[in-house]
């Protein structure tokens, strides 16, 4: 089978810098599997590479909905499927990078395909677990037992989809991850970068204080103003582009929930949260070989540490 080559990793850990370095040496281009970067104008809260480095090395699969419109992974699978399959055929290496798992366990192992959003009833059972917290929870118990033991009960957006599947499908939610879709037909390869914990939380810490700088707060007031503008009314909650660390914090402070130091206090820490979750999911995916960079920043160098593998892929 044809390789594709994936740059994966936890947030922060400098997927972004070498993956550019990467591209230009295998001469080919880029397809993020990053969940969020998929949205236009959430540029700085989801660490989009710059108009720059845009223009240095092609991308695919970023700015390529509006916040208020909804994607999945499915839909991921069918805009990503041609991507690769055109770059083999200009006999260029895909190369992925992201930091999203389930993009990326849709591709290497399949998922499975459940009903599409039903927006009308997330903003009703969104405004049920408004009236009483829990329900929701306790409602996915009776339907689903299975579900919900592996659903956090304060998860609020997983809760609903599943009961959204098992209200919408034929079948219950934990039914229908039985049924996965097929992955695609590539031999992946996957090189993983990883650092020492510390030390990448230090780099999180920083990247959050420069994302301040550079207007991260004014980029979340305009994407509730677009939300507010075209999303029918609906609440900010209800989109799943507010869900993205970096936003619901600053709405929250926008609505005077918090102070603009806690805001960013949270979002410190809920990266760090993310980023040791995107460890334990990376590491139920086989073949990562992972390359250590600790006490690597400059990108130049992690790029010299990937490229000693690069030779056992071609």
């Amino acid at each position: 089978m044809k390789k594709v080559l994936i740059l994966l990793g936890p947030t922060g850990a400098g997927k972004t810098g070498a993956s550019l370095l990467l591209a230009q040496e295998l001469e080919t281009e880029i397809i993020s599997s990053d969940s969020m970067q998929i949205y236009r104008h959430m540029d700085i809260g989801t660490a989009k590479p710059s108009k720059v480095e845009l223009q240095e090395v092609r991308h695919h699969m970023i700015n390529m909905v509006e916040p208020w419109e909804s994607y999945s992974t499915g839909a991921y699978i069918e805009n990503v499927s041609p991507i690769i399959q055109t770059l083999h055929e200009q006999n260029k290496f895909p190369l992925i990078v992201g930091g999203t798992g389930l993009y990326i366990k849709a591709m290497t192992r399949g998922i499975f395909s459940g009903p599409s959003a039903d927006w009308e009833l997330r903003t009703t059972l969104l405004a049920r677990e408004k009236r009483g917290k829990g329900s929701l929870y306790d409602n996915l118990k009776s339907l689903d037992p299975e579900a919900a033991s592996h659903i956090m009960p304060a998860d609020t957006r997983r809760v609903i989809r599943a009961l959204e599947v098992c209200m919408k499908g034929e079948k219950t939610f934990s039914e229908m991850r039985q049924t996965l879709t097929h992955p695609l037909p590539y031999d992946f390869v996957k090189i993983g970068i990883t650092r020492d914990r510390k030390e990448l939380y230090r780099l999180i810490d920083n990247r959050v204080d420069a994302m301040m700088e550079q207007g991260l707060l004014r980029e979340v007031k305009r994407i509730m103003l677009m939300i507010q503008e075209h999303g029918g009314g609906q609440p900010l909650e209800s989109f799943p582009c507010m869900q993205a660390i970096g936003y619901k914090e600053f709405v929250r402070h926008l609505n005077g929930e918090l102070s603009l130091e806690e805001a960013v206090m949270l979002v410190k820490q809920r990266s760090r949260n993310y980023a040791k979750r995107q460890f334990t999911w990376f590491r139920k995916e086989e073949g990562i070989q992972w390359v250590d960079v600790t006490g690597i920043l400059d990108p130049n160098g992690v790029f010299q540490r990937i490229k000693e593998v690069i030779p056992a892929i071609r």
